[in-house]
Protein backbone atom coordinates (compact mmCIF):
# COMPACT_ATOMS: atom_id res chain seq x y z
CA UNK A 1 0.00 0.00 0.00
CA UNK A 2 2.99 2.19 0.52
CA UNK A 3 4.38 2.18 -2.87
CA UNK A 4 0.91 3.06 -4.40
CA UNK A 5 0.19 6.00 -2.34
CA UNK A 6 3.64 7.13 -3.03
CA UNK A 7 2.89 6.85 -6.53
CA UNK A 8 -0.43 8.74 -6.15
CA UNK A 9 1.19 11.66 -4.13
CA UNK A 10 3.87 12.00 -6.69
CA UNK A 11 1.41 12.23 -9.40
CA UNK A 12 -0.78 14.59 -7.50
CA UNK A 13 2.32 16.51 -6.88
CA UNK A 14 3.06 17.27 -10.44
CA UNK A 15 -0.57 18.12 -10.98
CA UNK A 16 0.06 20.79 -8.33
CA UNK A 17 -2.68 19.14 -6.09
CA UNK A 18 -3.32 21.17 -3.18
CA UNK A 19 -2.99 19.33 0.26
CA UNK A 20 -6.60 20.23 1.38
CA UNK A 21 -8.15 19.08 -1.85
CA UNK A 22 -6.17 15.65 -1.83
CA UNK A 23 -7.52 15.17 1.97
CA UNK A 24 -10.77 16.31 1.00
CA UNK A 25 -11.10 13.97 -2.53
CA UNK A 26 -9.38 10.90 -0.33
CA UNK A 27 -11.81 10.99 2.87
CA UNK A 28 -15.03 11.61 0.26
CA UNK A 29 -13.91 8.41 -2.14
CA UNK A 30 -13.17 6.77 1.29
CA UNK A 31 -16.87 7.29 2.50
CA UNK A 32 -18.21 6.38 -1.10
CA UNK A 33 -16.77 2.79 -0.66
CA UNK A 34 -17.43 2.53 2.55
CA UNK A 35 -21.34 3.43 1.94
CA UNK A 36 -21.16 0.79 -1.39
CA UNK A 37 -19.75 -1.97 0.66
CA UNK A 38 -22.47 -1.24 3.24
CA UNK A 39 -25.56 -1.09 0.22
CA UNK A 40 -26.10 2.33 1.89
CA UNK A 41 -26.27 1.52 5.37
CA UNK A 42 -24.84 4.57 7.48
CA UNK A 43 -24.64 2.35 10.80
CA UNK A 44 -22.35 0.02 9.01
CA UNK A 45 -20.90 2.01 6.92
CA UNK A 46 -19.90 4.37 10.02
CA UNK A 47 -18.22 0.97 11.84
CA UNK A 48 -16.66 -0.06 8.61
CA UNK A 49 -15.09 3.51 9.26
CA UNK A 50 -14.41 3.90 12.35
CA UNK A 51 -16.39 6.69 13.23
CA UNK A 52 -19.79 7.89 14.88
CA UNK A 53 -22.66 7.63 12.54
CA UNK A 54 -23.50 11.57 13.58
CA UNK A 55 -19.72 12.30 12.28
CA UNK A 56 -20.58 10.36 8.92
CA UNK A 57 -23.74 11.63 8.51
CA UNK A 58 -22.49 15.35 8.71
CA UNK A 59 -19.59 14.36 6.16
CA UNK A 60 -21.95 12.94 4.12
CA UNK A 61 -24.23 15.98 3.95
CA UNK A 62 -20.28 18.58 3.63
CA UNK A 63 -19.41 16.45 0.61
CA UNK A 64 -23.33 16.10 -0.72
CA UNK A 65 -22.64 12.35 -1.08
CA UNK A 66 -25.62 10.67 -3.19
CA UNK A 67 -26.44 7.43 -0.76
CA UNK A 68 -28.30 4.19 -2.51
CA UNK A 69 -30.81 2.83 -0.37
Amino acid sequence: MKAVLEAIVAEMLEQKVRLGDALQEFEKRFIQTALARSSGNQCKAAQLLHVHRNTLARKIVQYKIKRNR
